[in-house]
This record gives structure tokens, sequence and C-alpha cells, in this order.
């Protein structure tokens, strides 16, 4: 096997375990895929000595590790700091940390094929039909499951329609 074939090889096999590891070194999707593009790009340069010395996976994790806190040293020598702050106020994301806590903990009430039925048709936007096929059970079954859900939510978690903005006759079907 040549060394584009092997390097080809390697990185089919390995793709998948480097992107997890560059996920958890950035913590963002598309850092990630910066990353590992810009690994394996160094990497390609010396492939053929690397892929000779033997395992040439501490190599490409060393590079990795290597590019991300080159990339951070980057960004940080970037920051412009200032005395006086700038004027433009940035938003404000506590709304939606506190919508998705109460959304969570109502959910935590609910029994577990409550929550799925409410997950798979609200979250995943499934129909009835997709929903019953995945949890394996009738469509009738996901309707009541999703009535008595949805009844159960109205009585033990209020809040969530105030969180919406649902007037006082959320209680109604529509």
């Amino acid at each position: 096997m040549d060394g584009e074939e092997s390097f080809r090889a390697y990185v089919a096999g390995r793709i998948a375990a480097l992107s997890r590891a560059a996920w958890l070194l950035t913590g963002d999707q598309h850092q990630a895929e910066d990353l590992v593009q810009l690994t394996l790009v160094r990497v390609a340069r010396h492939w053929e000595r690397v892929s000779a010395a033997g395992d040439p996976e501490p190599y490409v994790r060393r590079t990795m590790y290597s590019q991300h806190v080159s990339l951070w040293r980057r960004r940080w020598r970037g920051v412009d700091l200032r005395a006086d702050p700038p004027e433009q106020a940035m938003p404000d994301g506590t709304a939606g940390v506190a919508r998705a806590l109460v959304v969570r903990a109502a959910l935590a009430r609910l029994a577990p094929r409550q929550r799925a039925v409410l997950v798979l048709r609200f979250f995943e936007d499934l129909t009835e039909a997709e929903a019953a096929a995945a949890l394996g059970c009738s469509v009738s079954t996901v309707k009541s499951q999703t009535r008595d859900a949805l009844a159960r939510l109205r009585t033990h978690a209020p809040e969530l329609a105030e969180l919406v903005g649902i007037g006082a006759a959320a209680g109604e079907e529509r």
C-alpha cells in the first residue's frame, strides 16, 4: 500500500475518534471539524515518515493537541482588552436557560412513556404513526399518551403555560 492509500485508510478508520477528541477539546462542533482538518493536513505532509515509524496515533494526537493550543493562543491574542467596555450590550441568555430548566423539570414529572411520546411528537416532530413505529405501539396509544401527558403537564407544571405566553384559556385543546 502506498503512502496516500495508507493515509486514506488511517483517516477512514480513525475519523470518528479524532472528531470526538477534537469536540472534547474545543466544545464546539465547527471548531472541532476545523481542528481535525488542520491536524490531518499537517499529518499528511509527514505521513511517509510518521507511518514508517510504526503506530501513527501518538503523533496524530500530539499534533491535534498542539494545533488546539496554537489556535487558542491565536484567538487569545486577538482579544482587544480595553478599560472602557463597549457600548453595545450583550443579549441576555438567561431566559433560554430558565425555559430549558422548567421544561426539563416538567418532563421529569412524567412517566417514561409519556415523556418519550412528547419528545418524539414535539421535539423530534414525528407524526403519530412515526412515533408509534418508533415506540413499537399503536397510534391510539400514542394519542392517549400524548393527551394524558399534556393534561399532566397542565396540572403539575402550569409555569410552562406562563413561559410560552399562553393565556388562561390554554387548558383547552386547540
